[in-house]
C-alpha cells in the first residue's frame, strides 16, 4: 500500500481508490450473518469494470445485477458514517472502516476498524449505533479520514 490516500467527499476512499476498498456492498446483504462474537463471512471483491459513483467515491460490484440494485437505491447499501468505523464515530471520531469487519443491523451496514473494536462494538450494538448517531451530526461534515486501516491488506478489485 502507499502512503498516499485518495478521497472524494467525505466518503472514506483507501489506497485501491475505491470505497470499501473495493468490495461489493450489495453482496453483504446476501452474506449469511455469523453470531455476534463470531467472524463474519468474507466480502464479496468487486470488479473494477463494474462501477458506479455515490458521495463522491466510486464504488465496484462483483455484477452487474448488483451494480443496477445499488443505483435503485444507493443509501440502503452503502454502509452507515460513510464507510467509516462505526464504533470509531460512536467515541465522537472518523477513523477508517474495515471491509471485512462488518455487521448489518436493522437493514444497515456497518464497518469497525479492527478485530478488537469489533469487540467493543458488539458488548453493546443499540448502544452504540445511538451513540454514533448523536456523534454523527457533528463530525460528518469533517474531511473523511486520512489513516490507513491497520494490519489490512486489499488488493484493487478485480477485472
Amino acid at each position: 500500500m502507499t502512503s498516499t490516500m485518495a478521497f472524494a467527499g467525505d466518503q472514506y476512499v483507501d489506497e485501491t481508490g475505491f470505497a470499501v476498498s473495493g468490495y461489493d456492498v450489495v453482496a453483504y446483504f446476501g452474506l449469511d450473518q455469523a453470531a455476534v462474537g463470531s467472524s463474519q463471512p468474507k466480502a464479496v471483491p468487486g470488479q473494477k469494470n463494474i462501477t458506479a459513483e455515490y458521495n463522491g467515491a466510486k464504488f465496484a460490484f462483483s455484477s452487474e445485477a448488483n451494480k443496477k440494485t445499488f443505483l435503485k437505491n444507493p443509501e440502503k447499501y452503502a454502509p452507515k458514517y460513510d464507510g467509516h468505523c462505526a464504533y470509531g464515530v460512536s467515541k465522537g471520531g472518523k477513523v477508517p472502516g474495515n471491509p471485512h469487519l462488518w455487521r448489518i443491523v436493522d437493514g444497515e451496514l456497518y464497518l469497525n476498524i479492527t478485530k478488537n473494536v469489533v469487540g467493543f462494538w458488539e458488548e453493546d450494538i443499540p448502544g452504540n449505533i445511538t451513540l454514533a448517531e448523536g456523534n454523527w451530526t457533528g463530525i460528518e461534515s469533517k474531511a473523511a479520514s486520512t489513516s490507513t486501516i491497520p494490519n489490512f491488506s486489499s488488493p484493487a478489485p478485480s477485472n
